[in-house]
């Protein structure tokens, strides 16, 4: 499994990093060049959309196939969370015939509703526990 962690790196300035060198840059919201955190997670739910419905969508709409998945959220004012995520799959799907489309749905319905691990845990409310430990000396840098 990766190992996770996010640093900060400036004042409401912060970077997640895994261990294969990846980074994204998290701020405040209005930030420039940064995602909140709430806009991260509907990014892990579209982009996990995206990966998991990849190859049943290139095997019936073509192996070059470009497709964008969407992503917005329902957020009550003031709220500190979100109501309802809401994903949108971007297929050209004119080469399909009416039946070929609606298979295409089910499939990918069926797929996410089965294997998509972001929006399977978002649905199902997965605890989230928090410690708060201070840093030794040696460690701090």
């Amino acid at each position: 499994m990766a190992e996770l962690e996010v640093r900060r790196v400036g004042n409401h300035e912060f970077t997640g990093h895994n261990d294969r060198g990846a980074e994204v840059t998290l701020g405040r919201a209005g930030a420039e060049g940064s995602f909140t955190p709430a806009e991260l997670l509907q990014i892990a739910v579209a982009g996990c959309s995206a990966v998991t419905a990849e190859e049943l969508i290139a095997r019936r709409v073509g192996a070059d196939s470009a497709f964008t998945v969407g992503v917005d959220a329902d957020r009550r004012p003031g709220s500190h969370e979100l109501d309802a995520i809401h994903v949108g799959f971007d297929i050209d799907v004119s080469g399909l015939d009416d039946t070929g489309r609606a298979q295409l749905e089910t499939v990918v319905r069926n797929a996410l509703d089965q294997l998509c691990t972001v929006s399977r845990t978002v649905k199902h409310g997965a605890p989230v526990s928090v410690d708060v430990l201070p840093v030794a000396a040696d460690r701090a840098n």
